[in-house]
């Protein structure tokens, strides 16, 4: 046996459960993802998504609906007859009646331990906010946000240097198996489900531009945190005084360090910035239009001298 699955999602972070699910014997009987968006240097091309390239790469029929508002795309999904709808990461709202147009409904990988971080941005807020755990889980999807019950459950540790980046690297292929087995679980009707509490809800809300700047007017760990949530898109950063102008700076990697002074002071010549309390040194550096550099090579190319003050104000 085997199930007959829509598989919908847009990312690369969706594109290793496709693969673990055919991987498992299923039979995706179509991909639905975003429409493809204009993009390269100029912005001319369109450029279709990673799970749209590797839905064609694996012969897979592929539909890229704007929404489900049309009744002949509702009629669509139904018609493809799938047993349960698989959804990561898709990026749109699906309507009651695409809930329910498959024989058992969908089931969404989602990369928080619910009801903790529910919305657009988990893997950043979750390290944003110090969590020492986050995880994957799959839950059948009703028509609330990130609130259905929980099928399966997977935990995951983050470390205290750990970018968004790296975290997000680690869930993808966590989630992959685990919805892998949670349909497998499914396919033997032996996937229990669970209320999510009604205790702990926290919503992670999409990243906005006006909080990536860095204040080093926070305590050390915050800053370190801020930094490393937001590495290595879309980035925090800072601005100094870089031959007579100011410059916008990347910051990509940091770590904890000893040291105090005024709010935004470098204290050494290896980039010891002092914060509220306590102090971070920055190791991953990127200008505007440049590569990310290691501090001490960035540093070869643009010197910032031990006093020199970055402003910890927000834009």
């Amino acid at each position: 046996m085997s199930l007959n699955i829509i598989f919908m999602g847009t990312p690369e972070f969706s594109v290793p459960t496709l693969r673990s699910l055919i991987d498992a014997g299923h039979k995706v009987r179509a991909v639905y993802t975003q429409p493809p968006r204009p993009g390269g240097r100029r912005g001319l091309d369109l450029q279709k998504s990673p799970v749209h390239q590797a839905a064609e790469l694996l012969g897979l029929p592929v539909f890229t609906p704007v929404n489900f508002k049309d009744p002949d795309e509702r009629q669509r999904f139904r018609d493809l007859d799938a047993d349960v709808a698989v959804v990561v990461a898709y990026g749109l709202l699906l309507p009651e009646a695409i809930l329910t147009g498959t024989r058992l409904g969908c089931y969404n990988g989602h990369a928080s331990l619910l009801p903790r971080w529910r919305g657009a941005a988990p893997i950043q807020r979750a390290i944003m906010a110090g969590d020492a755990k986050t995880g994957m889980m799959v839950m059948k999807m009703d028509k609330g946000l990130d609130t259905g019950p929980v099928a399966l459950t997977r935990e995951v540790e983050i470390g205290g240097t750990m970018t968004a980046g790296e975290l997000h690297d680690r869930l993808m292929l966590v989630g992959a198996k685990a919805m892998a087995e949670a349909m497998n679980k499914l396919e033997h009707d032996e996937l229990p489900l669970t209320a999510q509490p009604s205790q702990g809800i926290l919503y992670a809300a999409k990243i906005d531009k006006a909080e990536t700047r860095i204040d080093f007017g926070k305590p050390a760990v915050d800053v370190h945190n801020h930094i490393r949530g937001l590495s290595p898109f879309p980035g925090a950063w800072f601005e100094a005084d870089i031959a007579g102008r100011p410059e916008r700076i990347k910051v990509l990697g940091s770590e904890l360090a000893d040291g105090s002074g005024p709010a935004g002071r470098v204290l050494t010549d290896d980039l010891v910035v002092a914060c509220a309390s306590g102090a971070v040194r920055l190791t991953k550096l990127q200008k505007a239009g440049g590569k990310p550099l290691a501090a001490a090579d960035f540093l070869r190319g643009t010197p910032i001298a031990p006093g020199t003050v970055f402003a910890s104000e927000q834009a």
